[in-house]
């Protein structure tokens, strides 16, 4: 039974973070012609084309990725409850409203591991090999968290370290969810 929590857990984790991707890439303006552009639309495309019939965009907003994740961390959330055996004896509202902070919560720990990751991989790329494909996504998307750090905190001697402040600042954000 473990074995099958697990199985499902990291399949519903990789759409969700598939779906807050590609959520985060059209609120912070990436292009979608590259590589992981593609591949995000493509793996995410049967779910978000239908919900957009339903679901506008409004705002700059992706609205039905948004959905997409959150009613994929729901049904998690409920199949974690089912499975789990045990009698839940408060009401279905409140085992309702317990499920959808749960969904949420992790929503936003999963997107605070994006930026981080994102983080890491411009700082490594940087280092590497500047001209990756993956260079420009990393950058667009991590921008305007460091643009701002960067306007207080200036490069030192040619190193940036923006980056690591970031990435500590978003390890505290992960301390409150």
């Amino acid at each position: 039974m473990q074995a099958l929590v697990f199985l499902v857990d990291a399949v519903v984790s990789f759409f969700c973070t598939l779906f807050l991707l590609r959520f985060m890439m059209q609120a912070m303006r990436v292009s979608f012609a590259g590589q992981i552009g593609d591949f995000v639309v493509k793996l995410t495309n049967w779910a978000v084309k239908p919900l957009r019939r339903i679901i506008p965009g409004l705002g700059g907003f992706d609205w039905a990725s948004l959905f997409a994740a959150l009613a994929i961390q729901l049904l998690l959330s409920a199949l974690l409850v089912g499975i789990s055996g045990q009698v839940i004896s408060a009401d279905p509202g409140t085992v309702a409203l317990m499920a959808g902070w749960f969904a949420i919560r992790t929503l936003l720990r999963l997107a605070v591991y994006i930026l981080i990751g994102a983080l890491i991989l411009q700082a490594v790329l940087s280092w590497i090999n500047p001209y990756s494909p993956l260079a420009a996504p990393a950058h667009q998307l991590t921008r305007p968290l460091l643009d701002p750090i960067r306007r207080i905190m200036p490069a030192i001697s040619g190193i940036d370290l923006s980056p690591l402040v970031a990435i500590l600042l978003l390890q505290a954000v992960l301390m409150f969810l």
